[in-house]
């Protein structure tokens, strides 16, 4: 697949990379989850930038899991070929081995990637504090664009924006990307399936999130019909199977049992923390709830439009949509993968397919909506008590008092505008007295 969008993010990277060179160094920082495309997108400001056809070399470190005199030795003989600049490959200590690389950023101007960054975490935390100095020492005195990409948001978080850690403040930008928008999609699928229906574009959305690895994995396949989908996620050696799990025990280490119970829960249909801890049998589960939210941001905390911060009616819901598909599939039916019966899997997520992405095509069109750029607040509404007059989009314009009511359904025939009426009027009593509302009915004929 070639590579899409991030236009914004790239023009970014190539700002920075002419301050880095024409003045002294800097360094930005690229975060985002596993799969979101952060080397790919290094990879490609690199290769547009006004130097790539120049003499500015490009030296890439990955930190793989390997003990600190191993990667310093490999690191050693990679930066020798890349910069063309003996470098000792005896080196021990990635300290010594980064005061060098700045010290030659003083006579020569190159790109400098650290892939995986966080893993010095694992490997040896004062590495951070050696960075931290000789980058305060050498910055100033030369031109190395250091590009720095990992993966595990709590650990990048801490490293880079805690400001007990070494080194909170040093980098000039962080980057934080997410996953594809719902034009970039729409472009994939006309490039790639130019006969798609609507529903193959939701179902793209609802097994990926837009997550840049996984549309790949798709598109690569030749498998953009809901149904080649599905049978390319459901069966043996599938890149799908464990990824949720791996990307998520990485985050939480070996005591992710409990966590996994409360996103399943959450994604079995439980969106209180009351119908969280009837599901799982545990009223215990408040402290892993806020981490999930706060720490990890992988449940969202949801209230009714316009409600105050201190309100009580919460809902909770997978922010990630590939994983809140994830979840309700590959590790609630986790036995019937272990019996290898596939067939009876892929069956079961055909015939749950329409009633499973209702809710994805009202985040669908959250999105779709925000993209726009019209509105100051997009969210839905609902009583307290019960889901009576619940709404699914309202949406706030950016002119004063105007807002957007919005019915979620897959076909047409099943909205009745006067109960959507009735609903807007009951909001209306209860917060948005002073706003105009237009009613609309969005379904899949409109994505």
């Amino acid at each position: 697949m070639k590579f899409y969008d991030r236009e914004l993010q790239i023009t970014e990277l190539h700002r920075i990379q002419d301050l880095a060179f024409e003045e002294f160094s800097k360094m930005t920082v690229v975060t985002g989850r596993r799969r979101v495309g952060k080397t790919s997108l290094i990879t490609e400001a690199i290769a547009r930038s006004k130097y790539a056809e120049s003499e500015v070399p490009t030296l890439y470190l990955f930190v793989g899991r390997k003990s600190e005199g191993a990667l310093c030795r490999q690191f050693a003989d990679e930066a020798t070929r890349a910069l063309g600049v003996l470098v000792p490959s005896e080196i021990n200590s990635f300290g010594t081995l980064f005061r060098m690389l700045m010290e030659i950023g003083q006579n020569k101007s190159y790109n400098l990637v650290l892939d995986e960054f966080q893993e010095f975490y694992n490997i040896n935390k004062a590495i951070f504090s050696d960075i931290q100095n000789y980058w305060d020492q050498y910055r100033r005195k030369s031109k190395v664009n250091l590009l720095i990409s990992g993966s595990i948001y709590t650990l990048m978080h801490k490293i880079f924006e805690d400001e007990k850690e070494p080194l909170f403040g040093r980098a000039d930008n962080i980057i934080r990307l997410q996953a594809f928008q719902i034009s970039t999609l729409k472009q994939i699928m006309a490039d790639h399936n130019p006969n798609y229906v609507n529903d193959d574009l939701l179902a793209l959305f609802s097994f990926t999130g837009g997550v840049a690895k996984y549309v790949e994995y798709f598109c690569d396949a030749k498998a953009l019909t809901v149904s080649k989908m599905i049978q390319f996620m459901a069966r043996e050696n599938s890149p799908f199977i464990d990824e949720g799990r791996n990307l998520l025990i990485t985050e939480f280490g070996k005591n992710y049992g409990m966590y996994f119970s409360v996103i399943g829960a959450v994604a079995d249909g439980a969106t209180t923390q009351h119908s969280m801890e009837q599901a799982i049998g545990n009223n215990a589960i408040g402290g892993y709830i806020t981490r999930l939210v706060d720490d990890y941001q992988v449940l969202s905390k949801l209230r009714p439009i316009m409600a105050k911060d201190t309100s009580q009616t919460v809902r909770y819901e997978i922010e990630d949509i590939f994983l809140r598909f994830w979840f309700a599939y590959f590790d609630k039916y986790r036995p019937m993968i272990e019996l290898g019966n596939y067939p009876a899997l892929a069956q079961l997520i055909k015939d749950n397919y329409a009633s499973y992405s209702g809710l994805t095509l009202e985040r669908y069109f959250k999105k779709m909506l925000a993209e726009t750029g019209e509105f100051k607040e997009i969210s839905s509404w609902w009583e307290a008590k019960g889901n009576k007059d619940q709404i699914d989009i309202v949406a706030l314009r950016l002119e004063k008092n105007k807002a957007l009511a919005v019915e979620v359904k897959r076909k047409q025939e099943n909205f009745r505008i006067t109960k959507l009426e009735e609903k807007v009027k009951h909001l209306k009593e209860k917060a948005l007295s002073k706003y105009d509302f237009e009613l609309k009915c969005l379904t899949l004929e409109e994505l």
